[in-house]
C-alpha cells in the first residue's frame, strides 16, 4: 500500500463563530477537505475533571450539519441543547484525501467504538450503526483511522488515550461497535428476524441457542444485538420493536458492570441490565417480558442457591420471556452449581434446533495463533496429551521451568506499550478466602504472589470501590488472577501456572481433585435422578480451558507437576 496521506483536523469552538475560525485557520486543500468534502467530527465538552460529553457524526457539509445541531437540534433533543448551551464545547472536523462517503461513515462507526472504550467518557451521542460492507476504500480505513487518533491525541490525551489503552479496556472488547464477521452477521440478522416474527405474531418462550467455544466472538454478538434493539425502539417506523421490553443478564459482577457502563454512555436503560436472579426474583410468569439476552449462560445456575429459590436460572428466564436468546459454551461451566449433563446440553440444543433457533459459531477469533497451535491447545485440554508444540510465527507460545522466570516475562509484556495487557493466572489449586483480612498467596517453592483479588486498587484506597476489570486494575500485575476473575475477558499475554492438581501420568493429563482447593468444582453434585456424584472430571479440564484461551497474542505455561513440566518442556521446539 503506498503511503498514505496525513488527516487534516480543526479544533474550534462548538459555535456559530467556529465554522468561521475554520475558514480563518485554513486555505487551499485544507480548506477544501474539511469544507466541501465528507468529513467525520466530533463534537465534545468537558463536564469535569476526566468526564466528558461526546457526539460523533460524519456528513457531507459540515456548514450546514452544525447548523443544523444548533438551530434545529437544540428543540428537540436535550443532548444538543446541552452541548450548544456550553461555553466550553468544542468541535473537532477531521478530513482526508481519501474520504468518501462509505469510508467516513465506517471512520464513524470505528470513533464511536473507541469512545464507547474511553473510561472518561461519559455521555456517547449518536444514533446510529453504521459498520460498511465493501467498497473503494475499504482496505485503508484501519490505517486511516490509526492516523486520526494519533493526531487527535496531540489536541487531547484524556479524551484521546493512546490506542493500545483503549483496546485493552473490558469496555472496547463488549463494545456494539465491533465490525461484525460474516458469520456474526448472519447470526445477527436471523435473530433479529425471529425477533421481529415472536413479536409480531406473538408468539412466545422460544429459545435461540449461540453456541460457541472461547474468543468465538459471542459478547461483541450480543452487545451488538442489544443495541440494536434499543435503536430499534427509539424508531417509531418500527411499532413492533418500539413497545417490547428487552433485558440483558448475565451471571458474572464484572460483566454486568461492563454492560451497566456501556448502556450508561449511550443513554439506554441500565436498568434493564442485572444478574439473573434480581432478574427472575422481579418478574412473574404471567407477565413475560418480550426479550432476554444472557451473555455467559454456561454460568447460570442448575440448582438453588442463595436468593435464588429454582431449580434451573435458564428455565426460570425462559418462562418469563417471549424469547432467549442465550450464548453458551459448555466448555466453560465451571462449578457444580452450573454444572448439566451431556444429556441435558443435547436437549437444549434439539429444542433450539426443533424451533430453527440453534447457532453455532465455528470460528475462534481471539486468539492470533494458528491452527496448529489451536490443534495442540485442543489435544492437551481436550485428549489430555502433550504433543510437539508447533512453529508459529504470529503467536508466543513459550514453556518455563521457573515461575519467576515466566513472571518477570509477563512483566516485560506489561510494561511494553506495544505488547499491552498482560497478566499472571493460575488454576485454582491455593486456598483464597474472600474478606480474608490476611493476604493469600500462590506459592511455588521461593516463588509466592498474592492470589486473586487481594491488593487494594487506586479505587479502593479512595473509597470509590473497583471501577475496572480485573485484569484493568494497574496493581494486579503483582497478583496472580483465578478462572473466576478472568472469565469472560482476554489480555494479551497470559502467564498461567497449571498447579498441581493437574498431573501427567502415562502419557496422560490426570486431574486429582485432592490437591484442588476449587471446593466449587470437586464437591458431589445432586442430579436430576436425585443421585449424588463427583463431576470434577468435566470441570477441571473446563477451568484449564479457560485459563489457557485467554491470551490473545501470546501464552506462557509453567506447571507445578514435575512429569507434566517435563513433558511440556520436551514438547517446545528445538
Amino acid at each position: 500500500m503506498a503511503k498514505l496521506p496525513k488527516p487534516v483536523i480543526q479544533e474550534v469552538d462548538f459555535s456559530k463563530d467556529g465554522l468561521v475560525t475554520i475558514k480563518q485557520k485554513t486555505q487551499g486543500v485544507q480548506a477544501e477537505l474539511l469544507l466541501e468534502f465528507p468529513t467525520v467530527y466530533v463534537v465534545y465538552d468537558r463536564l469535569k475533571r476526566d468526564a466528558y460529553d461526546v457526539y460523533v457524526g460524519e456528513t457531507n457539509n459540515i456548514e450546514q450539519r452544525t447548523q443544523q445541531h444548533l438551530l434545529d437540534d437544540v428543540h428537540r433533543r436535550e443532548d444538543w441543547k446541552y452541548l450548544a448551551d456550553s461555553r466550553s464545547s468544542k468541535l473537532l472536523v477531521i478530513g482526508h484525501e481519501h474520504f468518501n462517503k462509505s469510508l467516513t461513515l465506517d471512520i464513524e462507526n470505528t470513533m464511536m467504538l473507541y469512545m464507547s472504550g474511553v473510561s472518561s467518557v461519559k455521555r456517547l451521542n449518536n444514533r446510529r450503526e453504521n459498520q460498511q460492507s465493501k467498497y473503494y476504500t475499504a482496505n485503508e480505513k484501519d490505517a486511516i483511522f490509526s492516523k486520526i487518533w494519533r493526531k487527535l491525541n496531540q489536541f487531547n490525551q484524556d479524551l484521546f488515550p493512546v490506542e493500545s489503552i483503549i483496546r485493552d479496556s473490558a469496555l472496547f472488547k463488549a463494545s456494539p461497535f465491533h465490525t461484525l464477521t460474516s458469520e456474526q452477521k448472519h447470526a445477527r440478522d436471523l435473530i433479529l428476524r425471529r425477533i421481529e416474527t415472536v413479536l409480531h405474531a406473538k408468539q412466545g418462550h422460544q429459545l435461540i441457542l449461540v453456541e460457541g467455544e472461547a474468543g468465538s466472538g459471542k459478547t461483541v454478538l450480543l452487545s451488538t444485538l442489544f443495541y440494536q434493539l434499543w435503536q430499534l425502539g427509539q424508531d417509531k417506523n418500527y411499532t413492533d420493536f418500539s413497545a417490547s421490553q428487552n433485558y440483558l443478564l448475565v451471571n458474572h459482577d464484572e460483566q454486568v458492570k461492563v454492560y451497566e457502563d456501556i448502556s450508561r454512555k449511550l443513554g439506554m436503560d441500565i436498568t434493564h441490565v442485572s444478574k439473573p436472579t434480581r432478574f427472575i426474583n422481579n418478574h412473574q410468569v404471567e407477565s413475560p417480558v418480550d426479550i432476554v439476552l444472557i451473555d455467559e449462560a454456561h454460568l447460570l445456575w442448575t440448582q438453588g442457591k442463595q436468593s435464588y429459590r429454582g431449580q434451573n436460572q435458564l428455565k426460570d428466564i425462559m418462562d418469563r420471556s417471549k424469547l432467549t436468546i442465550a450464548v453458551f459454551d459448555p466448555k466453560q461451566i465451571l462449578k457444580t452449581e452450573e454444572y448439566l449433563t451431556d444429556n441435558e446440553i443435547k436437549s437444549l440444543e434439539v429444542k433450539a434446533s426443533q424451533q430453527g433457533n440453534l447457532i453455532k459459531f465455528k470460528k475462534q477469533m481471539r486468539m492470533k495463533a494458528s491452527e496448529a497451535t489451536t490443534m495442540w491447545l485442543k489435544e492437551l485440554i481436550d485428549r489430555r496429551i502433550v504433543t510437539k508444540i508447533p512453529a508459529d510465527k504470529n503467536y508466543d507460545l513459550r514453556i518455563f521451568d521457573d515461575p519467576q522466570k515466566m513472571y518477570d516475562a509477563i512483566k516485560d509484556k506489561a510494561s511494553d506499550e506495544q505488547a499491552g495487557l498482560s497478566r499472571m493466572l493460575a488454576t485454582f489449586d491455593w486456598p483464597f478466602k474472600s474478606g480474608n483480612k490476611q493476604i493469600d498467596y500462590v506459592t511455588i517453592g521461593e516463588f509466592s504472589m498474592p492470589w486473586n483479588l487481594q491488593l487494594p486498587s487506586a479505587a479502593d484506597q479512595r473509597g470509590q470501590g473497583r471501577k475496572l476489570a480485573w485484569a484493568e486494575q494497574h496493581q494486579t500485575i503483582n497478583e496472580i488472577g483465578s478462572t473466576y476473575t478472568i472469565q469472560g475477558f482476554d489480555l494479551n499475554y497470559s502467564g498461567v501456572i497449571i498447579g498441581p492438581s493437574v498431573k501427567y501420568r502415562d502419557g496422560k493429563i490426570v486431574y486429582d481433585p485432592e490437591l484442588s482447593s476449587n471446593k466449587r468444582a470437586t464437591e458431589r453434585r445432586t442430579l436430576a435422578n436425585g443421585k449424588k456424584q463427583y463431576v470434577y472430571e468435566d470441570l477441571l479440564p473446563n477451568e484449564l480451558n479457560v485459563l489457557l484461551t485467554r491470551g490473545v497474542n501470546g501464552l506462557y505455561i509453567y506447571a507445578v507437576d514435575d512429569e507434566l513440566r517435563s513433558a511440556l518442556m520436551a514438547a517446545k521446539q528445538d
